[in-house]
This record gives structure tokens, C-alpha cells and sequence, in this order.
């Protein structure tokens, strides 16, 4: 097969700048041995991930056409290419042990890939991925700026996150209709948020749901009536230890059955 026609129903846009690709390739820590690309597409990552020295490269597409493009132009993955769904494979499949995540991520599920991450993050020390710009800019964005939201504050809890260049449309075929960029996710130290992580998600969520609202009124949906130290407070101005610290203060107070 020499060509992959792409498919919108799975939001493929090939990029085909080797000079960015090698970039993005470049953004990898040397310290990252074990790699999993996700969603290869026709390769031109993968091509410069196998040049890398003491690199250990699986690869997971979902996409039967790129599966059988990638078998026959890069016969030495044979025996590392998953098929299967990112979202929905088992952890265990895809993490035998700490592994580096890259990859051109879909736009449409994008958030969704890093959700996963999330989850699994004692064994994901780091993330390369292309993302829309505006998602990208959202997710490095510190407290205080409008762009900050849910996933900032749940990525930021667990993740050093740097935005490190743009990439224009014109790069992929087709061209996407958005301008995209490159991050780097660096697992930080933190192995214990002091919380609940389970309730800290839902209270960094519901915060965020009504994201113009002071907290007191932002929260009734969790709780009747908080009134503590951010009750005057919107959700975009909390930094990660005092969503925290606010985790803390819902936890200490009756929840209601609302």
C-alpha cells in the first residue's frame, strides 16, 4: 500500500513536514526509553522515533489502512503495532511498565486521550502530542487567565505542562480548519494531592461548570450552602493547592443528595 486516503470519521490529518516532525521528535526526553506512539497514521513520526538509540517504540492505530501502510514500510515494528482503541484497550496492554506517550493527537479527542494519561499516570512519565492550539494554550494557562479550566487545573495537579511552538495548517493533508500546536507533559512529583482525587475532580468540575459565578453560588449543585475561604471566589482564579485546600473544606461539610 503507498498511500492512506484520510478519514474524517476518524479526524485524520496527516502532517507531512518532516522538519516539524523531527521537532516534535526532538521535544522527547533522551531519558524516555519505553515509547508509545498514538495514532501513527502513515509513520513520519514513527520513522524518526526508530532512528532514536535505546528506544523500545509500540505503536497503537486504530485504522486498518494505516495498520497495513505501517506494516509494509516499517517491517521492523512488526510485533509492536497495536490495534485497538487508546480509549478503550486495556491499561495493562499498552503499560507493562513507565512509558513516554507521543503523537499527532485527533482533535475530537484529544481531552479524552489525556483523561487517560491522567489515570494513568504513575506509569506515564511523560507527553509529546499536537493538539489544537487553543486546547494547548488552555492547558498550560495558569491561574487567573480565562483560558484556564477543568482539564489545566486536572493535568497541572499531576503534570509540569509547556507549550512549545505552533504549527500551521498547512503542514497536514488535508489542511485542518485550525491552527495546531505541540506540548510537553513532564510528570511532577506529587504522589498524593492530600484529597480526596476522586472528589477534588468533582469539585474542580463543578467549580468550572459555572465558571462566571462566585464558588458559593458555583457549588450548590455539591453542596447546599459553602460559604468558606472561596465562597467569593470564581474558579479560574484557584491555583492547584487551593482547589486543594477547597477539596478539603466540601469534604468537611455535608454533601448534599442534589
Amino acid at each position: 500500500m503507498d498511500f492512506v486516503r484520510p478519514k474524517k470519521s476518524l479526524g485524520q490529518h496527516f502532517l507531512k513536514d518532516e522538519n516539524i516532525a523531527r521537532k516534535i521528535i526532538d521535544s522527547l526526553s533522551a531519558e524516555s526509553r519505553e515509547v508509545l506512539e498514538i495514532g501513527p497514521g502513515t509513520g513520519i513520526l514513527t520513522r524518526f522515533l526508530l532512528e532514536r538509540e535505546n528506544t523500545n517504540l509500540h505503536v497503537i492505530e486504530i485504522d486498518r489502512d494505516s495498520i497495513e501502510y505501517l506494516q509494509e514500510h516499517f517491517p521492523q515494528l512488526e510485533g509492536r503495532i497495536i490495534n485497538g482503541d487508546f480509549l478503550k484497550i486495556e491499561s495493562s496492554v499498552i503499560f507493562g511498565s513507565p512509558t513516554a506517550v507521543i503523537g499527532n493527537f485527533p482533535y475530537n479527542i484529544s481531552s479524552q486521550i489525556l483523561f487517560r494519561v491522567i489515570e494513568n499516570r504513575e506509569l506515564v512519565p511523560e507527553v509529546v502530542c499536537m493538539l489544537q492550539r487553543e486546547v494547548a494554550q488552555r492547558l498550560a494557562s495558569p491561574p487567573g487567565n480565562k483560558q484556564y479550566g477543568i482539564l489545566s487545573v486536572l493535568l497541572q495537579a499531576w503534570y509540569s505542562i509547556e507549550y512549545l511552538f505552533t504549527v500551521s495548517p498547512q503542514v497536514f493533508v488535508p489542511p485542518p480548519k485550525v491552527t495546531s500546536a505541540v506540548i510537553r507533559l513532564t510528570r511532577n512529583s506529587v504522589t498524593d494531592l492530600g484529597c480526596d482525587p476522586v472528589l477534588f475532580h468533582t469539585v474542580v468540575k463543578t467549580a468550572f461548570n459555572q465558571r462566571r459565578k462566585t464558588l458559593h453560588n458555583a457549588l450548590k449543585p455539591l453542596c447546599d450552602d459553602y460559604s468558606g475561604e472561596f465562597s467569593g471566589k470564581r474558579a479560574e482564579q484557584l491555583s492547584i493547592g487551593q482547589f486543594v485546600k477547597l477539596t478539603t473544606e466540601i469534604a468537611n461539610q455535608d454533601i448534599s443528595d442534589k
